[in-house]
């Protein structure tokens, strides 16, 4: 009995974990390649496929321009095949190029404009983006914003804050001179800018201040794995009422919050990867398919669907932003290889290109197996820890 106990445990843990994956992936998928999809299109270009997965089809239906709409066996992407393509990578077909008929050309990826190539690929990252703009703005305009007020109540023994001279009852008006409204405004700044002196403007017994402090770094314990940021350590005045106040949006407003939350991302990681480069950021924060479809279900068990869409948010910006790095077979390589066109004034020779996607393969693949292993060294630290 205790077999079947455990396997049905198992059991129920891996759907929790797999169908909040599926559905993060598969919206985030969706929309990015719907954004090749709509502007091939809107670009005259010929849509063979559009698959949401790889590999072997295992549902499909073909629409009256003639694409083929399915759903593959290996759930980790998607891609968008347009007339030309040799395969879902989007490398060309050389041969069956040749031998095309005008009216076969007029619908032909390759032989549209460098500009309408560079749209049609641009079009995938930027819809991840909007994806984002809208989850978030959604959110925004229809449940306003819990805002705590930025004020100190007391400051721990031995952190930045106390000594930079914090005291209990500030209010922090700005940092380096952005305004700044709300207490998790104050800890996202803070968060990224460990080790950085910053100039704090407080509000003390009705006279304003200015303090200087750099936050110590930190690590913390997240689902996505052990972080480090930046800590002052205040803490907020969270319980008192009138400290709270519910920031309602309209319409445009909550457009602004989107595009702000999709930026911060967008910044954040920006950030991340230079000092990961300079050597300041460890490589244990970049995860991969399993450790995301691990988040997502515990995001979906104690968050419910809008906590899973604000997760499905936070994905897409990073799908789209790394989709633009300049790395052949990604969408940023075929856009380097498009400004180089666009600059010589002609396509770099099938030679170049075939060692650039060969590159570019490799690195994809290194990448891949790297995140797979600090995913699996993620879910055997975590096991050890349940154990004892």
């Amino acid at each position: 009995m205790e077999i079947f106990s455990a396997f049905g445990a198992a059991t129920s843990s891996l759907v929790g974990y797999i169908v909040p994956f599926l559905f993060v992936l598969t919206l985030v998928v969706f929309i990015h390649e719907l954004g090749h999809f709509l502007v091939g299109r809107w670009c005259g270009v010929g849509v063979q496929a559009f698959s949401i997965g790889f590999g072997k089809e295992l549902i499909g239906w073909t629409d009256r321009r003639g694409t083929r709409w399915k759903i593959s066996a290996i759930p980790l992407g998607g891609y968008v095949k347009f007339a030309g393509d040799a395969n879902a990578a989007s490398m060309p077909d050389r041969e069956a190029l040749d031998h095309l008929s005008e009216e076969e050309r007029r619908v032909s990826f390759f032989h549209k404009s460098v500009g309408r190539r560079a749209a049609i690929v641009a079009a995938g990252p930027i819809a991840n983006f909007l994806l984002a703009i809208a989850i978030f703005g959604g959110a925004a305009y229809l449940g306003g914003r819990q805002v705590l007020v930025p004020k100190v109540e007391a400051v721990q023994p031995g952190s930045a804050a106390e000594r930079a001279g914090f005291h209990g009852g500030d209010l922090i008006l700005s940092i380096d001179g952005e305004p700044i409204t709300a207490f998790a405004d104050m800890q996202r700044v803070v968060s990224g800018r460990a080790g950085e002196t910053m100039s704090f403007q407080v509000e003390r017994d009705g006279q304003e201040i200015t303090l200087s402090a750099a936050p110590d770094l930190r690590e913390i314990t997240t689902p996505f794995g052990p972080q480090r940021i930046g800590v002052l350590g205040l803490q907020a005045a969270s319980g008192d009422p009138a400290n709270w106040h519910v920031q309602r949006f309209g319409l445009v407003e909550s457009l602004q919050v989107g595009a702000s939350e999709t930026w911060f991302i967008v910044d954040r990681t920006a950030v991340y990867v230079a000092r990961l480069f300079s050597g300041r950021e460890s490589t244990d924060q970049l995860s991969g398919p399993i450790r995301i479809a691990e988040v997502s279900g515990k995001v979906a068990s104690v968050g419910g669907f809008f906590a899973l869409l604000n997760l499905a948010a936070v994905l897409s910006v990073s799908i789209g932003l790394i989709n633009l790095f300049p790395i052949p077979l990604l969408d940023g390589g075929h856009l380097l290889f498009y400004a180089i066109e666009a600059l010589r004034g002609r396509p770099l020779s099938e030679t170049a290109q075939e060692i650039g996607f060969r590159i570019g393969l490799a690195l994809v693949v290194m990448l891949m197996l790297f995140v797979t292993w600090n995913d699996l060294a993620h879910l055997g630290l975590s096991f050890g820890q349940k154990a004892t």
